[in-house]
């Protein structure tokens, strides 16, 4: 099969494209199949047989089990950050759309498919802080925190004291007004926090994304397009590969920043 007909087959069937991506994670039986996909053995014995014939599948007589061939595996593992790309940004393609990007370096731009199991929180025009008490309510749980602040919420001076002052280990990066505005209005709660063994606090010109990591989650607001902060709507993750992606985002401002 010519590849403008394998990517055909893989584009316009969504039983096809699931197929191919279920037998990435392992080989199956008939019976496995069926059973994951909710289906009857003639509903997709034709998708089974087109992708045989496509070179993309076989069944192993030795097994019963329906196995990628190498092409298969290849296209499969090439299809599956695309496809996990497209879900992500089905989710709220708003999100995306309507905010500055700029704030993300392309590389991890490029790496938005290990954001795929995240979830999006968006507030009520009434209540535009329920994804806040969200975030608060995570991080008390936390063991270890990153946060980069272009923002200032008055509630944290507070909050980072008080995790200081638990020995929780913590990280700060605060834009310069953010930091001005923490030093005239909280010095107090800010020696607190920079006096703390387990704290460290630094210095960067600008921002144009808030976001914290910690050792359970990763949560990430960004900026309007006109240069307004959005309070409404949290990008948040509880997975491995989105934790990370968020502690590779921070290593990304850390080597812009300077410790005070």
């Amino acid at each position: 099969m010519k590849s403008k007909g394998m990517l055909s087959l893989l584009t316009f069937s969504e039983k096809r494209r699931d197929l191919l991506l279920y037998l990435l994670e392992q080989p199956s039986l008939l019976s496995d199949i069926r059973k994951k996909f909710d289906v009857s053995s003639p509903e997709i014995a034709p998708r089974i047989r087109e992708m045989e014939s496509a070179n993309l599948i076989y069944k192993d007589h030795s097994t019963k089990k329906y196995t990628l061939t190498t092409t298969g595996k290849i296209i499969a593992r090439s299809f599956k950050p695309f496809y996990d790309v497209i879900t992500l940004i089905e989710k709220n393609e708003d999100f995306w759309n309507d905010h500055d990007l700029a704030g993300i370096p392309d590389y991890l731009l490029d790496r938005l498919a290990d954001l795929k199991e995240c979830d999006f929180y968006v507030d009520r025009f009434e209540n535009i802080y329920d994804s806040h008490k969200t975030f608060t309510e995570n991080i008390q749980r936390s063991s270890m925190i990153k946060r980069v602040s272009p923002i200032f919420f008055p509630s944290y001076p507070d909050f980072f004291a008080q995790l200081a002052e638990k020995s929780v280990p913590t990280s700060l990066i605060l834009t310069k007004d953010v930091y001005d505005i923490v030093k005239s209005e909280h010095e107090e709660k800010m020696r607190a926090y920079y006096d703390a063994k387990c704290t460290e606090l630094y210095l960067i010109d600008s921002a144009k994304v808030a976001f914290v990591v910690t050792d359970i989650f990763f949560s990430m607001s960004l900026f309007f397009k006109s240069g307004n902060y959005d309070p409404r709507t949290d990008l948040i993750c509880f997975d491995k590969k989105g934790i990370q992606w968020g502690n590779d985002l921070f290593e990304h401002y850390l080597s812009q920043a300077k410790k005070i």
